[in-house]
């Protein structure tokens, strides 16, 4: 009779032990699944910082790149430029330090290009300088849409939200006698407008502010994508539209000698795609300049002021850093008036 309790006993004590070892090896697993959690997270964060290293890298050499092309072209930028070359995926696993300590081998690479930011149209030009809608730059960009086979009737919504949401004036330049110019703009609100230019170049630099006037002012449209919040663009116009058209703080002009040939046929009164595309084929063997000025075949120019020299340059990035990948845009603006020797970044979106 003395038997079955001590049996039961003997049954309770090793189910209790063998819950104790399941409860110790769960706190254990826990608590290693923990620290490799932590010791991931320390990884993925030391993987994104080398690949903003690396990125900060291949910006500085655009920059570089934008510096010795300003110096050596100081009146024209030719769509075959130095600058235009891209760079392939390049690996970078021998230059990195882990590497070398740990003798891993694992995916980094780098690849990029550099685009001319005035070979597109700037929908900044859309404001005129007396805060209403500049007519020649309105038939510049309709004429645009038609020729990509879009719905021309929005352009005049979209001039609307630019002169809505813009302050200050496209480039305008005024010659002085001693071969000088001086830009201008005006602006209310949070904006101002200031700028100096070249007579001979015909380029200004405009700032633009950040909403017209009270709070309650449109956001200023910052890329092709914010195109959506203007009634009757869709998404299928944003898509064809995001390589012809940029937004860029100032007004610029654009650069014939590397625009497509759908923005370079905008810029004239009555001019095919077609006939835009045999201009494209003659800028390759000479690149207009100001003492070769741009002109249809029938001898008539632009419609609008154009520029031979750009000075705006969007740099696009791409790193892989083992699981880490990284794309970012950048936009560069050189300065014209220091012979192309400073180049400054003006933003960097992540992708």
């Amino acid at each position: 009779m003395s038997v079955r309790p001590l049996s039961r006993q003997r049954g309770v004590a090793v189910v209790t032990a063998l819950l104790l070892t399941t409860l110790a090896v769960t706190i254990v697993a826990s608590l290693f699944w923990q620290q490799q959690v932590q010791v991931r997270s320390m990884e993925n964060q030391r993987l994104h910082l080398q690949t903003r290293w690396v990125l900060r890298g291949a910006l500085d050499w655009a920059r570089l790149i934008l510096q010795q092309e300003g110096r050596d072209s100081r009146d024209v930028t030719r769509e075959d430029g130095v600058w235009a070359t891209p760079l392939a995926e390049t690996r970078l696993d021998q230059y990195l330090e882990r590497e070398r300590q740990n003798n891993e081998s694992y995916d980094a690479t780098l690849s990029g290009q550099i685009f001319d930011a005035q070979a597109r149209y700037n929908l900044a030009n859309l404001a005129s300088a007396n805060g209403m809608v500049d007519p020649a730059q309105l038939a510049v960009f309709r004429r645009l849409l038609a020729n990509l086979q879009l719905n021309d009737a929005v352009a005049q919504a979209v001039a609307d939200a630019v002169k809505r949401a813009y302050v200050a004036t496209p480039p305008v330049v005024v010659p002085t006698p001693d071969g000088t110019g001086t830009g201008s703009g005006t602006g209310t609100g949070t904006g101002t407008g200031t700028g100096t230019g070249t007579g001979a170049t015909g380029t200004a630099t405009v700032t633009r502010g950040g909403s017209s006037s009270g709070s309650n002012a449109p956001i200023a449209p910052l890329r092709a994508e914010d195109l959506l919040a203007v009634a009757g663009v869709t998404q299928q116009a944003v898509e064809r539209l995001r390589e012809f058209v940029i937004v860029l703080p100032v007004g610029t002009r654009v650069n014939p000698n590397t625009a497509k040939a759908e923005v370079l046929a905008a810029l004239f009164e009555n001019m095919s795609v077609s006939e835009a595309q045999s201009l494209v084929v003659q800028r390759k063997r000479t690149p207009w300049t100001e003492g070769q000025p741009l002109k249809s075949a029938g001898g008539a120019g632009p419609t609008v002021p154009v520029a031979y020299r750009s000075d705006n340059f969007l740099v696009q990035s791409q790193v892989r850093l083992e699981r880490a990948a990284l794309e970012t845009w950048s936009l560069i603006r050189r300065d014209p008036y220091d012979q192309g020797s400073r180049t400054t970044p003006v933003w960097i979106r992540e992708l």
